[in-house]
């Protein structure tokens, strides 16, 4: 299966995973952020199948969420989505990711894995952490309230932290607006945001 065009510039890689319900500015400006601090080649959006940890409210289709994320990195030539967990059956396990692109690019790329500092603080409850951890660079993205000073030394090796103002945008929130008929413009891209309206997603 390919994952990515193979590229001989694409040396740093980023990679961004989430359940994308729908992706909004905040995964934008933390990818771009990230992109720009660490001199990354490329940011891989990874919409994840089966998110480990499920929803009280349920996941949306991840055809759905895979076109809105599709849409909302148009315009930024340093930005793809890729399929890789879509495809995959079964839980979307970050360590089988990170090996899989590991794989693609013959082990020539240095892998700078994007997210925010609420899941980093989870990261010894992932699945195969202690050989993850090994693997890549993390880049935690930090919103008020979380203190990433206290991690087990073990982690702070392979941690770089950012404060991105913008994660008080929130999924969770956008989700929530749509069901109570509250505004959501400028909390996301206008194709997603059609995209939303047009499908009607998030009304249940």
């Amino acid at each position: 299966m390919k994952i990515l065009k193979k590229a001989k510039t694409v040396h740093r890689l980023g990679i961004m995973g989430g359940v994308f319900d729908p992706i909004h500015f905040g995964h934008l400006f933390t990818a771009e952020e990230a992109r720009n601090e660490f001199k990354l080649d490329k940011v891989l959006f990874i919409p994840c199948r089966h998110p480990v940890h499920k929803r009280e409210d349920g996941v949306s289709d991840p055809n759905d969420r895979y076109w809105m994320t599709k849409m909302a990195i148009k315009n930024n030539p340093f930005f793809e989505v890729s399929k890789i967990e879509l495809e995959r059956s079964g839980p979307s396990y970050s360590i089988d990711t990170v090996k899989t692109l590991l794989t693609e690019y013959e082990y020539q790329i240095e892998i700078f894995f994007i997210t925010g500092a609420d899941a980093f603080l989870t990261i010894d409850t992932w699945h195969k952490s202690e050989e993850l951890i090994k693997l890549c660079q993390f880049v935690a993205a930090t919103r008020p309230g979380y203190d990433l000073n206290n991690l087990d030394h073990k982690f702070k090796k392979i941690i770089r932290i950012m404060e991105i103002p913008l994660l008080y945008i929130s999924s969770t929130d956008i989700r929530r607006r749509i069901k109570e008929g509250r505004n959501i413009k400028y909390l996301l891209p206008e194709k997603v945001e059609e995209y939303i309206y047009k499908k009607r997603l998030y009304r249940i």
